[in-house]
């Protein structure tokens, strides 16, 4: 369908000559003899174009445009008139109007108008698309790791993402669920569509009904005006819905409904809208646990639980760190050239610490060690928590202090490297064993042997 057209003229031939050819041009047409009869419809409805005459009984066709347009300024208007001088012409413009066809109409000349005019609706239409993923999205890193889950997580992605089905990411906050949503979108069919990302947790309980189905003028206090949803947005795209477990019940029913019955209802709204999105969903809370505490709807947990992905945390694939600490170096730093990028005790350091925060905090990290000028990461530019780190506790009875004191760095250098040496004893000498015996990544017991001098390879 071409799209959808509100004809108001007060002569009833002109109005059937009008129907006539634009309907035979496929566009959805419905003709009113009066401006009032055209403010009814706009109230119950919405139309792409408002094609209206500018001389009729009553209120005018620029008055009509004016009081439309400074209700809903998004309304594309087509001007026609038998009375068009210049300066009319010019008016009709200023206030808003994107065209204008003088009466009597030729064919020809209405419908590559009309077409034009469709031309830039769409265009219109695609850049609140463009302008609402960039306000609601920002960017993210490509997929960065080598580890044996995330090389699982790839293989998920490029299998499921040819087809429809809903997924469900599990993951911890910051290990990069939506930019797992966003791989599965651009692997798909509806590459071309919108994606579409909410923050459940972040968006009011009162207001999540409309920003996902949408709401009618007067439909709520502050609701000035008709706006579509994130559903209506995303036609043919995807929605990812981020944190669904903080959704709450009386929202997750009618989520339920949207996902079964593949339409919505705007809030204040009487027709039910036909939709096509794909859905997309991730917590960081075990849903079935939540389902069994009664917090989380058992049917829509078995609809958005159709294929499973899990992100793993940070700390569990330690082989990837440096080779994030690499990409977000490149990201944020403003200078160029070859070189070490991490120091040694930094690499230490990094591959030591937990990371609660995950990909997002060593992200936050490396772009504070870049604002602060480091041009290598150091120990010195990690925060306090990171490089004084100690991941296993150790006995406090090993030593004690001599009267005269000690050189604490000395005896913990001695101390680690005899144990890196017992490691090495104990497993014949084959490293990611020892690692493993130290609990410990076979990259960071490499760089400790290295700083011990003691890696011959």
């Amino acid at each position: 369908m071409a799209g959808s057209i509100l004809i108001v003229d007060d002569e009833k031939g002109q109005r059937d000559i009008l129907s006539a050819i634009l309907a035979k041009e496929g566009y959805r047409i419905l003709a009113v003899p009066g401006a009032r009869e055209a403010l009814q419809e706009l109230e119950s409805g919405e139309f792409d174009l408002l094609l209206t005459d500018l001389k009729m009984q009553g209120m005018s066709g620029m008055e009509l445009m004016e009081r439309v347009l400074s209700e809903n300024p998004k309304q594309c208007v087509v001007m026609m008139t038998a009375h068009g001088t210049l300066d009319t012409v010019k008016t009709a413009i200023k206030m808003g109007a994107f065209d204008y066809l003088e009466k009597p109409l030729e064919r020809d000349d209405l419908i590559l108008t009309l077409k034009r005019t469709f031309e830039h609706i769409m265009l219109l239409k695609e850049n609140r698309v463009l302008h609402r993923k960039l306000a609601e999205t920002k960017a993210l890193p490509n997929m960065i790791g080598e580890h044996p889950k995330m090389m699982e997580v790839t293989r998920m992605i490029n299998k499921i993402s040819p087809t429809s089905t809903t997924v469900l990411i599990y993951g911890e906050s910051g290990t990069g669920k939506e930019l797992v949503a966003r791989a599965i979108h651009d692997g798909s069919p509806r590459k071309d569509k919108a994606f579409f990302a909410i923050n459940c947790a972040a968006i009011p309980d009162s207001l999540m009904e409309s920003e996902l189905f949408g709401h009618e003028k007067g439909s709520f206090t502050g609701a000035g005006t008709r706006e579509i949803g994130l559903f209506e947005a995303a036609e043919g795209g995807t929605v990812f819905l981020d944190e669904i477990g903080e959704m709450n019940i009386a929202m997750q029913a009618k989520l339920l409904r949207a996902i079964q019955e593949k339409e919505i209802r705007r809030v204040g709204g009487k027709i039910n809208i036909p939709v096509d999105v794909r859905i997309i969903s991730a917590t960081n809370k075990d849903l079935e646990q939540e389902t069994k505490k009664g917090a989380f709807r058992e049917d829509l947990f078995y609809r958005l639980n159709v294929v499973q992905v899990r992100m793993p945390a940070l700390r569990e694939r330690g082989e990837d760190i440096l080779p994030l600490v690499e990409h977000f170096y490149k990201k944020y730093a403003i200078w160029s050239g070859s070189g070490e990028i991490v120091s040694q005790d930094a690499a230490i350091a990094l591959l030591n610490y937990p990371f609660p925060g995950n990909v997002r905090e060593l992200e936050n990290l490396v772009e504070r060690c870049v604002v602060l000028g480091s041009r290598v990461i150091t120990a010195e530019c990690l925060p306090p928590k990171v490089r004084n780190f100690v991941p296993v506790s150790a006995p406090l009875d090993l030593v004690e202090i001599p009267p005269e004191g000690m050189d604490l760095q000395a005896y913990l250098d001695t101390l680690e490297s005899r144990l890196l040496v017992q490691a090495l004893e104990k497993s014949g000498g084959v490293k990611k064993k020892a690692a493993s015996l130290l609990g410990m990544t076979f990259r960071s017991f490499r760089y400790r042997l290295a700083k011990f001098g003691m890696d011959d390879e």
